[in-house]
């Protein structure tokens, strides 16, 4: 008879879409990651974001990018997501 709690479950890792506040870091950037929530009481949709750090090897994001990354181990005290790909870049006054 096999005992399924002596398993870990595998887990697959979250991937979440954000727009790039900050890139002035060495390797990291901070990602704003906006979901929408609707209130419990009076059903308005409502807005909830949160700051996300996360690894950038190369340091090709920008401020203003929307990014896509990945959960993944602690690399710092704070950061526990990395860059996977920039899916757009920031729109700039000049072009």
């Amino acid at each position: 008879m096999e005992n399924n709690a002596a398993q870990p479950q595998i887990r697959r890792r979250q991937i979440k879409l954000g727009v790039v506040t900050s890139a002035s870091m060495a390797k990291t950037i901070v990602v704003k990651v906006t979901r929408k929530v609707q209130h419990p009481l009076y059903g308005r949709v409502l807005r909830k974001s949160k700051k996300l750090y996360a690894h950038d090897e190369q340091g090709e994001a920008r401020p203003g990018d929307t990014v896509r990354i990945a959960e993944t181990r602690p690399l710092s005290r704070l950061k526990r997501w990395r860059l996977v790909e920039v899916v757009s870049r920031a729109r700039t006054g000049i072009e």
